[in-house]
């Protein structure tokens, strides 16, 4: 017994002697390795990436690591291209947004989930992210981009990535980024379709303003919120970005060899994908252009001066007098909550047809904006759609949130001679949220 007890005793002894010696090896490798540029769980990590031939190695990898880019918004554009440039080993990552999670966005905003609605966009991306990779640096910004805050921001970084979809951050965008020469890439999707392109790069590339020196009219340009998306489609515009970003900082790109694109994707009905040649550097650009042209300063910015609401037009939905408009609690007491055909009113939804379909307030019509550009001012086609419209109706107009029916209103009285016409503030997602939660939201 004795024996046995002291050969147990030496194999104990034994596993100690071996834990140790492996201790001793591992700390000689490690202190033997000190010299390299990154840890060795980091060229595990990017091994697979670093062997292509067209990432440059390790030299290419520490490009990636030393690199710092800004994510203008965490939506659908931007989950992709954060996971992937996360992934890829991007050493510093900006976000900035300062809106929540909510889940609508859950259908394409895949670094977001529903543990996470009312969480701040930036928060519950850099969560997910530092999980996918401990190695990377993420720093967010829960705040609106503006005039003043967008200077101490992009300073810090070097690539932007504009992420947002509406004109007034785009022009902002590009105009801080010229100011503080950042390369931006930019791109936007709706729908089943998505563009891309690179601005401000080195001394040739275009900025927003040379693709775009006038705004679009505010009442043409949808968002995500209002025309809707297709998940993958814009997830793969989100892809992309992040493909450019790494040849970006590869250094794919030279003076020499740079020539300013727009790729264009669609998913729908068959997906496809296209590259327009667009125009260099505009010499007569008001914000890249020669000095003789260049208007836009970081002072006028910050300062104010340049009025981004304004240059986009924002105003121009505003066709409608106060007193030509309705609150929601006004509309409720005063006309909805009433029998309107007894009482002589009609409700006209003008969303398009498809977002009537999903939900609306009973007894209303639907006809669409472009349905009454369309007809002219010809109450007699108004007439085939409601049917006891005539001149003294009175009539409140609602629409999704409250812009589309403000033109509407303006229609109606001025084409089609109806007088008495009034449009909801708001519209019909203010309703749900201030009278009736229980309306399916879209």
């Amino acid at each position: 017994m004795a024996v046995n007890s002291d050969i147990d005793e030496l194999k104990k002894e034994i596993e100690k002697l071996k834990l140790e010696n492996a201790n001793l090896r591992k700390n000689a490798t490690l202190s033997a390795n000190t010299h390299l540029p990154m840890s060795i769980a980091e060229y595990s990590r990017y091994g697979r990436q670093m062997i292509c031939e067209e990432s440059n190695g390790i030299e290419g990898q520490l490009k990636l690591k030393n690199s710092k880019v800004l994510f203008i918004g965490a939506g659908g554009l931007a989950c992709p291209a954060l996971a992937y440039l996360a992934g890829a080993g991007i050493g510093h990552i900006g976000i900035v947004d300062d809106d929540v999670v909510e889940n609508s966005n859950l259908h394409r905003q895949i670094l977001h989930d529903s543990t996470k609605v009312g969480m701040l966009k930036c928060e519950s991306a850099k969560e997910y992210i530092t999980k996918l990779n401990p190695h990377i640096n993420v720093t967010t910004h829960p705040v609106r981009l503006d005039n003043y805050n967008a200077f101490n921001i992009f300073k810090q970084y070097d690539i932007i990535l504009d992420c947002t979809d509406t004109p007034i951050t785009r022009y902002l965008i590009s105009d801080v980024s010229v100011n503080c020469g950042k390369v931006v890439v930019s791109a936007s999707g709706v729908g089943t379709e998505g563009q891309l392109c690179i601005l401000n790069f080195a001394d040739v590339g275009p900025c927003y303003r040379c693709f775009y020196p006038t705004p679009p009219p505010p009442n043409t340009v949808s968002s995500c919120s209002d025309g809707g998306v297709i998940g993958p489609c814009i997830g793969l515009v989100g892809v992309m970005m992040a493909v450019e970003t790494m040849k970006l900082i590869l250094g794919v790109y030279t003076v020499e060899n740079f020539k300013p694109f727009l790729l264009q994707y669609c998913g729908f009905p068959n997906q496809t994908l296209r590259s327009f040649k667009m125009r260099y550097r505009q010499a007569t650009c008001a914000c890249c252009g020669d000095a003789a042209h260049r208007k836009i300063s970081q002072e006028n910015i910050e300062s104010g001066e340049i009025n981004y609401g304004i240059f986009c037009g924002s105003k121009n939905y505003d066709v409608c007098q106060p007193s030509e408009r309705l609150n929601i609690q006004d509309f409720y007491n005063d006309y909805y909550r009433k029998d309107q055909k007894a009482n002589g009113h009609l409700l006209l939804d003008v969303r398009p047809r498809h977002h009537y379909q999903i939900s609306h307030l009973p007894n209303s019509y639907n006809v669409t904006v472009k349905e009454l550009k369309q007809m002219n001012g010809d109450l007699t086609l108004l007439k085939r759609e409601i049917p006891e419209v005539n001149k003294d109706s009175e009539i409140i107009v609602i629409c999704r949130r409250g812009n589309d029916s403000r033109l509407a209103t303006r229609l109606l009285k001025d084409q089609f001679e109806i007088p008495n016409v009034k449009d909801v503030i708001g519209g019909f997602f203010r309703y749900i949220d201030e009278i009736d939660p229980q309306i399916p939201k879209y």
